[in-house]
């Protein structure tokens, strides 16, 4: 089976943008382990509708990020590490 790569992660959508979650990996190894089973834990599963609804001071971080029903306030890193179609 071949993997289609996601066109971007969370930190790269503009704010209000909607998307899908694809997955959660962290190709450049900033998150261990516990820290990315946290996200999956905290619903950032493939398939979940997602959105970046504001970002903190200079339009950097935390970013405000809405994950179905559920808000959450993402460190910039957490935000790279959710991949998005």
């Amino acid at each position: 089976m071949s993997r289609t790569a996601p066109a971007a992660t969370l930190a790269d959508l503009p704010d209000g943008r909607a998307a899908t979650v694809h997955g959660v990996d962290d190709e450049g190894g900033t998150l261990d382990t516990l820290q990315l089973r946290r996200l999956r834990e905290l619903g950032f599963l493939p398939g979940e509708p997602v959105k970046v609804l504001r970002r903190g001071p200079g339009g950097r971080e935390p970013l405000a990020v809405q994950v179905g029903d559920t808000l959450f306030a993402l460190r910039l890193a957490e935000a790279r590490c959710v991949l998005v179609d």
